[in-house]
């Protein structure tokens, strides 16, 4: 594993010394006797270019070894070029490590540039959904919250800890709407996840005191 993480890493190099190796055994030789040297090199140079180096960023994710990852995303030069879902995980990777320095104005441009490219997988993009929607809460745009917020959970979230969030984010813009039960049923829901995160605990807590003595 850790010699395909190598070979990933140095992948757009190796390719160019194939091709340059290829380049002199034509000239020394023929096409031929070259032909694996040219072949190896442009689909190293292909996969750096369409697939990234996306797969070296998991080990310093999991150690939380931002700096490192960072340089690892700085070797993409051409996010365009990316495949499609790939671009999407990159965007998302940058709006996390935006969201995690406070810097939101440019969490929110990565996040929705990694929601028009779609997800493979539902909930990656709810969660993505979920990000924008607290964001947009924040500022204090509760119909734009509400919209990526329903976006979320109809494409489902990842872990019940988020999914408990979610809920009582809709539990919270209900309450402002005065729509009293509407907000019982998204607060019952949030307490049906079972969160534990001290954060959303102590959320939970906080809204059951008086939410029991709101009308409907």
């Amino acid at each position: 594993m850790k010699f395909y993480n190598v070979i990933i890493k140095y992948r757009f190099w190796l390719g160019l010394l194939a091709i340059a190796l290829a380049i002199t055994v034509n000239i020394m030789s023929s096409f031929w006797p070259s032909f694996i040297l040219y072949f190896v090199g442009v689909i190293a140079l292909f996969s750096h270019f369409f697939i990234g180096p996306m797969r070296l960023i998991q080990e310093p994710m999991e150690q939380g070894n931002v700096e490192e990852v960072r340089k690892i995303l700085a070797t993409i030069w051409f996010p365009g070029l990316l495949y499609k879902p790939v671009r999407s995980t990159y965007y998302t990777v940058l709006g996390n490590l935006s969201m995690m320095e406070q810097d939101f104005d440019n969490a929110e441009i990565y996040l929705k540039k990694s929601s028009s490219l779609g997800s493979p997988m539902p909930e990656a993009e709810g969660a993505n959904k979920l990000q924008l929607g607290m964001m947009a809460m924040q500022r204090g745009d509760l119909k734009q919250g509400e919209s990526y917020i329903r976006a979320a959970i109809r494409l489902g979230i990842p872990d019940k800890e988020s999914e408990a969030v979610a809920y009582l984010s809709m539990c919270q813009i209900f309450m402002n709407k005065r729509e009293f039960r509407a907000a019982k049923d998204f607060f019952r829901k949030a307490k049906a996840c079972k969160p534990k995160t001290k954060q959303v605990v102590d959320q939970v807590r906080e809204i059951e005191k008086y939410i029991s003595r709101i009308p409907g």
